[in-house]
């Protein structure tokens, strides 16, 4: 289950007085994650007797690279009779990715049918793991169990397997083994966890402060992948975008330190205290995600759960599209398109310019020299190929912008990724009329722009 953001209503508060949010959850987790891993950690991690290491020397075994920006979601589609018609809308949606667990958790065969669909369609699968607990605990005894392909897929669509959503800092050293277990079984494969966000309390984390939950999160489990879950507030009288901006903070620093990705949740139906959000409040979440060098963003949700009275996420519980699903489907176009380019950038800054700041001073030593007062988000990253690479964004979700910038190099040498196609193209400028350039930005919208390593 999705933990739930801070909120004017009901819940509890924290050490530090923030509302937290209510103990019960709004869409059950999994029967694997309530129980088994809840015993699994009261149980010994791997004997340093036994026949395979897999909790020491992690080095040796082979490690998850992500190939393609990943694009997905909580709450998939049902295992029916429409489930090849649910994947093809998927597919339309520009989806990147299927997270398991849901309709296609059971019987085996509609796992196999999940993984046939998403190979049809060119999606990736993170599979939801029925016994995967017994192999973990017991290690190298369950060896021959965990590999059959009806209990641990190795299908070319299969991406890897989801482990655990929110756990406490408690359960990290069996997650360890389970990880590296599952590297020893199914070489290459992810093995998937979801953090809690850092409006979680002490007592939800396992830790004092969500810094030491993340630091030993990477460092005692060592991942493949970070990720989190955040749902901001974004109303006059209830906004949490700020904390949105220093999760994600969190998370790029350890992922940087340990050259891994990481990728978030964000929201994108209404819930609890949270109004419906607005095609732009969608789109600067993702934008929001991208400037700090995030490499997969996840939609809460995609199919709407059960129990909700208004409101819907991308499909509605009867199974019709929701107005969200097209917005989805035009935002994950764009961004389907940037990937590439996206996935061989790292992240070296990011920049937030409030309105009544002085530009000049966040900007110093930016490849983007100035611009014109307003309200920002800029990315800086570095290309593989050595160019620098700047996201610009308008953090506004209400008003459009049209800043004058001026880069530090040439224009001429200057390029745009163009989100329509992917492909690098000269940087128009909006209003060439008038002094200096200008790039018009709609409401949270973002441009990327490469920039030549030559300030020439």
């Amino acid at each position: 289950m999705k933990s739930r953001p801070n909120s004017q209503s009901a819940g509890n508060k924290n050490d530090a007085g923030k509302r937290m949010p209510p103990q019960k959850d709004l869409i059950g987790r999994r029967t694997f994650i309530t129980s088994s891993l809840a015993t699994l950690a009261l149980l010994p991690a791997c004997s340093s007797n036994s026949t395979y290491s897999f909790v020491s020397s992690p080095e040796k075994l082979a490690r998850f690279k992500q190939d393609r920006f990943c694009i997905s979601f909580w709450v998939g589609p049902p295992a029916d009779a429409q489930m090849g018609k649910h994947y093809a809308q998927l597919a339309a949606a520009n989806f990147t990715v299927v997270m398991g667990g849901f309709g296609a958790d059971t019987p085996e065969t509609d796992r196999r049918q999940q993984l046939d669909l998403c190979g049809k369609y060119g999606l990736k699968a993170l599979v939801y793991l029925s016994g995967y607990e017994a192999g973990a605990i017991h290690g190298p005894a369950d060896n021959g169990q965990i590999k059959q392909a009806d209990k641990f897929p190795n299908h070319p669509a299969c991406w890897g397997y989801m482990l655990h959503d929110e756990p406490s800092a408690l359960l990290f050293p069996n997650l360890r083994y389970m990880v590296n277990y599952l590297r020893r079984a199914r070489p290459g494969k992810l093995g998937y966890i979801n953090l809690f966000p850092n409006y979680a309390s002490a007592a939800q984390l396992g830790a004092r402060s969500y810094e030491e939950y993340v630091s030993r999160f990477v460092r005692e489990v060592n991942p493949d992948v970070l990720c989190m879950d955040y749902y901001p507030m974004m109303e006059p009288h209830a906004n949490s975008q700020d904390g949105y901006c220093a999760n994600l903070a969190v998370l790029r620093t350890y992922a940087l330190q340990r050259s891994i990705p990481f990728w978030n949740y964000f929201n994108a139906m209404p819930f609890g205290g949270h109004s419906d959000p607005t095609e732009a409040q969608m789109r600067w979440q993702i934008n929001t995600s991208l400037a700090y060098g995030a490499k997969g963003v996840l939609y809460f949700c995609y199919w709407t759960p059960g129990g909700f009275r208004h409101g819907g996420a991308l499909i509605s519980a009867a199974g019709r599209p929701t107005r969200h699903y097209d917005q989805a489907r035009r935002i994950n176009a764009k961004l389907k398109n940037l990937g590439p380019t996206l996935m061989q950038l790292t992240s070296e800054a990011v920049h937030r310019i409030p309105r009544g700041a002085n530009p000049a001073t966040a900007l110093k030593g930016s490849p983007l020299k100035s611009i014109t007062p307003g309200d920002y988000l800029i990315g800086v990253y570095k290309h593989t190929d050595g160019r620098a690479a700047v996201l610009l964004n308008n953090y506004s979700w209400a008003y459009a912008a049209w800043p004058t910038v001026e880069f530090a190099a040439n224009l001429k040498n200057i390029v745009e990724v163009d989100p329509d196609t992917g492909r690098e193209i000269p940087v128009a400028d909006a209003s060439p009329n008038m002094p200096g350039l200008q790039i018009s930005l709609g409401a949270a919208e973002g441009r990327l722009f490469l920039i030549p390593q030559s300030s020439q």
